[in-house]
């Protein structure tokens, strides 16, 4: 009775094996090797798009979002505790416009648009002498992203700084909010002219000029200028495939906006030889003795999810026959 009992589960006991060995080995199979991990993110930051990184690492797009989801968190909580106690004299801000699904005038007709559409602004703000980016915050472009951004500047900032940023409004409560009288600030605000008819939709009017103007403290006015951290911006746009215009390169999601946004930041302070200071901006600030490789970034991952619980999926108690 017990022989016939087992002879009939068998096809079903060998069914329930083949299946789990199969699962198992996809599940190896799938695990991304740290030479995959360095191409992938090393694609990213140097302007690929995502299914172009999928392509040729031959791997689907899901899993070089995974990545970069992961890659984003893991380089985020670095830069919030490595960059810390900068000794900078000059600091320059900026802001670096993007959008997410949609421009903003198109989001009332875009189907199915998520919460976060529309236009979303990079705060940036970069030490003038060693081209580190400081502080970083993605969001929209009122007073309440302004006073947040320059309350996470001040905080990692150990010294007393000239403060540059363009003519933005928003600057000057935020300012005043985050340093007190504890900073040199000025403003440069540039002249605009009527950009020419055939330019209007694609191009920036035309500048004609630029005035300096001290708001707080005494500023050098030798050293009133946002042209560093404009350069900067520049470099964003150029290996940050999102930033790209004209193209349907842009955000789909806003998280994963923010995490492209953490990890190029990682890469460009700590793996990136800048030309103007001849090695990496965090070398040049003294945060880093050495510089780093993509394979160090990927160690932040899989330091990461070494750390991270691992979670036991549901199962139910077999019943003894």
């Amino acid at each position: 009775m017990i022989q016939a009992h087992y002879s009939a589960r068998l096809p079903y006991m060998k069914l329930c094996l083949t299946v789990s060995i199969k699962f198992i080995m996809i599940l190896v199979m799938n695990r991304l090797t740290t030479a995959q991990r360095v191409q992938i993110l090393s694609m990213l930051c140097e302007g690929s798009s995502m299914r172009a990184v999928s392509r040729v690492a031959d791997v689907s797009i899901n899993t070089v979002t995974k990545l970069l989801v992961d890659a984003g968190i893991a380089c985020a909580s670095f830069h919030d505790e490595a960059v810390r106690n900068v000794q900078a004299r000059r600091v320059q801000v900026d802001e670096i416009w993007s959008f997410c699904y949609a421009k903003a005038k198109n989001v009332p007709a875009a189907k199915a648009a998520p919460i976060n559409s529309g236009d979303i602004w990079t705060w940036t703000a970069l030490d003038s002498d060693s081209k580190l980016i400081i502080s970083y915050l993605v969001g929209g472009r009122d007073a309440e992203y302004a006073a947040a951004f320059m309350a996470d500047l001040r905080s990692r900032l150990a010294t007393r700084v000239q403060l540059t940023s363009d003519g933005h409004r928003a600057y000057i409560g935020a300012v005043e909010s985050a340093f007190g009288g504890d900073v040199d600030y000025a403003q440069l605000v540039k002249i605009y002219g009527e950009a020419p008819e055939a330019e209007k939709r694609y191009s920036p009017a035309v500048c004609n000029g630029a005035r300096k103007e001290r708001v707080n403290g005494n500023p050098d006015r030798g050293h009133i200028s946002t042209s560093h951290v404009e350069r900067s911006n520049l470099s964003f746009r150029m290996h940050v495939r999102r930033y790209t215009r004209l193209t349907n390169a842009h955000s789909k999601k806003f998280e994963n906006h923010c995490h492209m946004v953490a990890l190029y930041t990682t890469w460009y302070n700590f793996a990136r030889i800048n030309s103007a200071v001849r090695m990496s901006p965090a070398m040049a600030a003294g945060i880093s003795d050495r510089l780093w490789s993509m394979k160090d970034i990927v160690g932040l991952v899989e330091a990461a999810e070494a750390e991270a619980p691992r979670v036991r999926g549901s199962y139910r108690k077999r019943v003894s026959e």
